[in-house]
């Protein structure tokens, strides 16, 4: 990534806004823009366009495309953190992330985004803590086959990794979603039942927590 730009004054006018209500603005647009191109093909002018605006604020705020990149992600581990408190069963956080596509349609993509453009841990801003959440969850799943709710032959961390891959789907599969199932991959009725196959999914392959089961 490239070195941020030095960070710039904003003009009297740009001033008198509201900083929060500003970079408010400036993420909003910046999910937006990240999620349709990714971070190489995002481009700061249409990210104050689409906030509306002076693009010299995006420096002044955030110093440039990379730091505004890492406040966009930081958003979005935060939102995380709400949307699957601790203690919330793994069918409901499956169900949850899969319905992301609805709710927060831009973190699903730049979440996909952040796959196709990883080349290396060194690379990906967000690693250490996406590493720290997943190994919390692979842990659970090890505790559920040690009580005996999953087979012994099955690999907690590979099972993550294809659940995971399985609610990103109608973000990253929209055209297998509509030869297969004849539906539209955006809409909420699909959406909504999709979410609920994921969950009823993993109750069978007995995610629940034991006191469900």
């Amino acid at each position: 990534m490239p070195e941020p730009k030095p960070r710039r004054s904003p003009k009297p006018q740009d001033r008198q806004r509201d900083p929060e209500r500003t970079r408010a603005l400036i993420l909003d647009a910046a999910a937006a823009e990240f999620g349709a191109h990714g971070y190489a093909g995002a481009r700061i002018a249409a990210i104050s366009a689409r906030a509306g605006v002076n693009v010299q604020l995006i420096s002044y705020y955030f110093d440039g495309k990379e730091g505004l990149y890492q406040a966009v992600s930081e958003r979005w581990q935060q939102r995380q953190a709400e949307l699957v408190p601790p203690g919330t069963p793994l069918p409901e956080q499956l169900r949850t992330y899969a319905l992301e596509a609805l709710h927060n349609p831009d973190g699903a993509r730049l979440l996909a985004w952040t796959g196709l453009q990883y080349t290396a841990p060194a690379d990906d801003p967000d690693h250490e803590p996406r590493a720290r959440m997943l190994t919390e969850s692979v842990e659970e799943l090890r505790a559920m086959q040690q009580a005996g709710q999953l087979p012994a032959d099955l690999d907690p961390a590979y099972l993550l990794v294809m659940l995971m891959g399985a609610a990103m789907a109608p973000t990253t599969l929209p055209h297998i979603i509509e030869g297969v199932c004849g539906q539209d991959p955006r809409s909420p009725e699909f959406l909504t039942r999709f979410a609920d196959q994921i969950a009823l999914l993993s109750r069978h392959l007995g995610l629940d927590a034991p006191d469900n089961t």
